[in-house]
């Protein structure tokens, strides 16, 4: 069942620059959400009104829109205070949500795991709790569709220390497991696997590209936010590295503060990466804001420091020979080809060439146990067997911390 959504925007002085870019997402979350796009009002004023966005003419014209379109949802491209929400709800007659509320909507409905879960709760009960106005009218809906979805909906009640005991709850379980997930991280980056954390706009194709590489079946498909939950998984290079590549939520102009917070922990899984891939939509109109947007928000998360890869994907969709790149180091491809896989692993393989230290090293013929640790955990690039001597000469890349390395300088010492 779809809801009859009005959008609602201003264009202010302020946000002229990205407003129609803002506009196209506003209605793919509402799409997303499932919302059936009755009618986009729009208006331009130097700055928005501080009791309705809008103002008090544009207020009675959103309501006579309303009854012509038996519209059952408005939503607005900005965040609202509650008193603003409130203010307009009662004159329109119909409920009012603003853009965080929607987002949040989706996430509630794309959330799987149980981090994932509690994360989106967290989120909405942070959000609603300065809403609640004391008679419980905010919370008159809930269940009933978009904006009101979501796994505390049972739970939300209008007693505020309730809520506030939940979000203390929430929080603890939370802690718990981030602690394990920690955990997990540090065995990983103590195991010496070279590690990779998968990041881009909402809709560049992520998923789609861990499952080129990995045949993970995680849930992609042509939707904003289709990844809520942080997944790794292990990718092994033509050459016989393994490592691992992890898939992120997807970023957003304008991330709510609320889901920056909540999923922390989610991009938390990308900082101790030690290369990033970043899916760009090459394809996309707004591709130079969409890249903007998440080299803001990577330098928002002291995350910057990182090497990052730019995966141009969906080179299918557009003429590669007169597409210019705009940050480097790139690779184009189209994740749905059959050469897309072996260009990106290509890719991936420079790349890591680039970060990791050279080795030369001389391993015995019956040592099969080491040869076959160091073909997994480092990048081979030649082995030559020498008969006389019945050892191999081992060349590649391995961290700078491995145990290759180290086995190196102590036979150049020795």
């Amino acid at each position: 069942m779809s809801e009859r959504v009005i959008l609602v925007g201003v264009e202010t002085e302020e946000n002229k620059q990205n407003y129609l870019e803002s506009m196209q997402e506003l209605a793919g979350l509402t799409k997303t959400a499932h919302g059936e796009i009755v009618f986009s009002m729009t208006q331009k004023r130097p700055r928005v009104d501080r009791q309705t966005i809008i103002g008090k003419g544009k207020v009675e014209e959103l309501t006579q829109l309303v009854d012509a379109h038996e519209a059952e949802l408005v939503i607005f491209n900005h965040a609202m205070t509650p008193r603003q929400s409130q203010t307009v709800e009662d004159i329109v007659g119909v409920p009012v949500i603003d853009r965080i509320q929607l987002i949040l909507d989706i996430f509630a409905q794309r959330a799987r795991s149980k981090e994932g879960k509690l994360q989106v709760e967290l989120a909405q009960l942070s959000y609603l709790l300065p809403r609640l106005m004391g008679q419980g009218h905010s919370l008159s809906r809930l269940g009933g569709g978009i904006g009101t979805r979501g796994p505390g909906e049972t739970k939300l009640e209008t007693d505020r220390r309730h809520i506030r005991n939940r979000i203390s709850a929430i929080k603890k379980e939370l802690k718990n497991v981030e602690a394990h997930r920690e955990r997990s991280r540090q065995k990983r980056q103590q195991s010496n696997i070279f590690q990779m954390g998968l990041i881009g706009y909402t809709n560049a194709g992520k998923s789609t590209i861990l499952n080129l590489l990995t045949n993970a079946e995680t849930y992609s498909k042509d939707q904003l936010f289709a990844t809520l939950d942080p997944l790794t998984k292990k990718w092994q290079l033509p050459q016989g590295m393994q490592t691992t590549i992890t898939d992120t939520v997807g970023f957003i102009q304008d991330l709510p503060t609320q889901l920056i917070d909540a999923f922390h922990s989610t991009l938390e899984e990308s900082k101790g990466m030690d290369l990033l891939l970043h899916v760009v939509d090459a394809s996309s109109e707004d591709r130079l804001q969409q890249e903007q947007t998440v080299m803001t928000l990577l330098k928002d998360l002291e995350m910057d420091d990182i090497p990052i890869l730019t995966i141009y994907n969906k080179a299918d969709r557009i003429d590669p020979f007169s597409f210019t790149p705009t940050l480097f180091p790139n690779t184009l491809i189209s994740a749905k080809s059959s050469k897309g896989k072996e260009v990106l692993a290509e890719a991936i393989k420079k790349e890591i060439m680039e970060l990791l230290e050279p080795y030369l090293l001389t391993i015995k013929a019956e040592d099969g146990q080491s040869l076959n640790a160091v073909r997994r955990e480092s990048l081979v690039l030649s082995e030559t067997f020498e008969e006389e001597k019945e050892v191999y000469q081992v060349r590649g890349f391995a961290k700078r911390s491995s145990v290759w390395i180290r086995r190196m300088d102590d036979e150049l010492d020795g």
